[in-house]
């Protein structure tokens, strides 16, 4: 197998080749971080979403957040065949990482050369991996990797049977995360334009219903356990209303999305402008179909976090990755360079290997973060448990087997954006109003927050007054770990 990895023998290469590759790779970039409490908000709450799946509660009825039920069911996965163990967690997203680089590697093989599809492949790794929060699992990280399956699929054989499998694979994206009917839509459309203009209408049209098909299978079964709950209009509300409102929060503005849709568009114009992207080829017209849809998801969320982009990733790099290869050959003696900047890529991983390092000799464990050490101080010095508000680490209420105070408190910040709360059954109106009812009637008898940081967004200047006043008058800070403030309340 190694002498397939070969710089001289990419013809050599095969499946199991790439993806043992991808997969060391992936473990390598990502495994320091395997032992860090959280790497990003949303992944604690999928965590803590899972947890309560696997306590018998479906998600929306007991704790809420915005996705679809399909992510939840990732961790809910994890949990129940692994127990509460961050390192299944991120093991098995480093898999599914590999499994998306393998697919992009599979869809670039039908348009470009193994060697140009290995080092897509590779950077697919390296861009879901690297550069803010993409360490841990998102949602995103999980939708994509249906997705792409799809595409392969899509590329390998038109038949009814292979549209119906893509039907499912694309319903299991789309139920991981939503803005995914975008492309799936949008190519839907494409390809109903193809057919009629290769005269193959009806052939067409069959295969597409059988698409639909499949995606209506999957919702069926996310909609089932539902059904017998009596809880459909939860299950309607919180999957398809919230993310619509939520688009249309205070914070969120096509027009923040402009200059990145730009710059994307931009730079496929250019390729197909100096024809080193073949815009004649299909496969590159639906990678194209792909990446506008996926922009018009954007657009409508009104913002572009970095791990959106983990989702258009496979598919702007292929054509990026063509491009590249009909350049002039790179010199020589700048090959040495470009090695050493590969080597210096995943630097986030090399500075955590040093921190995981250094954590086990300071503190005797690889595990480390506020999220697991504030808990750690909680129950090392007796304190109170059953009714705790984590404003940051929130990931605590895992380590300590609780659940957050309230439905809107599951995502800290959930609890400020009360255009939701119509559509997750919260009984307050308002965001303020949840959170005094949190202070003044949970009233918990430890809260835990970040030193230098606001509790809320700095713009909620009134959310920020009224919870620092607060605290100032029913709270004493008793401990200071790390970055963690641990509060106890006087009265």
């Amino acid at each position: 197998m190694l002498k397939k990895i070969n710089p001289l023998s990419y013809h050599n290469l095969d499946w199991k080749t790439v993806f043992f590759i991808l997969v060391i790779v992936a473990i390598f970039i990502r495994f320091p971080f395997f032992f860090r409490d959280y790497i990003d908000r949303d992944e604690s709450t999928f965590i803590i979403m899972g947890q309560s799946w696997v306590n018998g509660h479906l998600p929306y009825t007991q704790l809420w957040d915005l996705k679809p039920p399909v992510t939840f069911l990732y961790f809910a996965t994890i949990i129940k065949l692994f127990g509460k163990s961050f390192i299944a967690i991120r093991l098995f997203g480093s898999i599914m990482v590999a499994i998306t680089a393998l697919f992009t590697y599979g869809i670039a093989t039908k348009i470009t050369t193994k060697k140009v599809a290995f080092w897509c492949a590779v950077f697919c790794v390296f861009l879901q991996s690297l550069f803010g929060s993409l360490q841990g699992v998102m949602s995103e990280h999980i939708s994509i990797v249906f997705f792409v399956t799809a595409i392969y699929l899509l590329f390998l054989k038109e038949n009814w049977i292979s549209f119906l499998g893509i039907g499912i694979l694309f319903g299991l994206s789309a139920m991981s995360k939503l803005n995914m009917v975008y492309p799936i839509v949008v190519l839907g459309i494409y390809l109903l334009w193809e057919g009629y203009h290769q005269k193959q209408l009806a052939v067409r049209i069959k295969n597409l219903m059988s698409m639909g098909l499949g995606v209506a299978f999957v919702i069926l079964l996310t909609l089932l356990p539902y059904y017998f709950q009596g809880q459909m209009q939860l299950y309607w509300q919180s999957i398809i209303e919230a993310p619509l409102a939520y688009s249309g929060g205070k914070f969120h503005s096509p027009l923040k999305t402009l200059p990145f849709i730009i710059v994307v568009l931009g730079l496929l114009v250019t390729g197909f402008t100096l024809k080193i992207i073949d815009w004649k080829d299909k496969k590159i017209q639906i990678l194209t179909v792909l990446i506008v849809g996926i922009l018009l998801s954007f657009v409508q969320a009104g913002k572009v976090n970095g791990h959106y982009l983990i989702q258009l990733y496979p598919f702007v790099l292929i054509p990026i990755g063509t491009a590249v290869a009909k350049l002039p050959a790179i010199r020589k003696k700048y090959r040495y360079f470009i090695a050493l900047l590969l080597i210096l890529v995943p630097m986030e991983s090399y500075l955590e290997y040093g921190n995981i390092v250094s954590n086990k000799i300071k503190n005797g464990t690889f595990f480390n973060g506020e999220g697991i050490e504030v808990p750690a101080y909680i129950m090392d010095h007796n304190l109170e448990t059953d009714n705790i508000f984590f404003t940051e680490y929130h990931i605590g209420y895992w380590v300590l087997n609780q659940e957050p105070p309230t439905k809107a408190a599951t995502h800290p910040s959930n609890i400020t954006r009360e255009e939701m709360f119509p559509y997750m059954d919260n009984p307050r109106k308002t965001g303020m109003e949840e959170l005094r009812y949190i202070l003044e009637v949970t009233r918990p008898k430890v809260l835990v927050a970040r030193k230098g940081k606001k509790i809320f967004d700095k713009k909620l200047v009134d959310y920020n007054a009224y919870i620092d006043n607060y605290l100032e008058e029913h709270y004493l800070l008793t401990a200071t770990i790390g970055r963690g403030l641990v509060y106890q309340r006087l009265d």
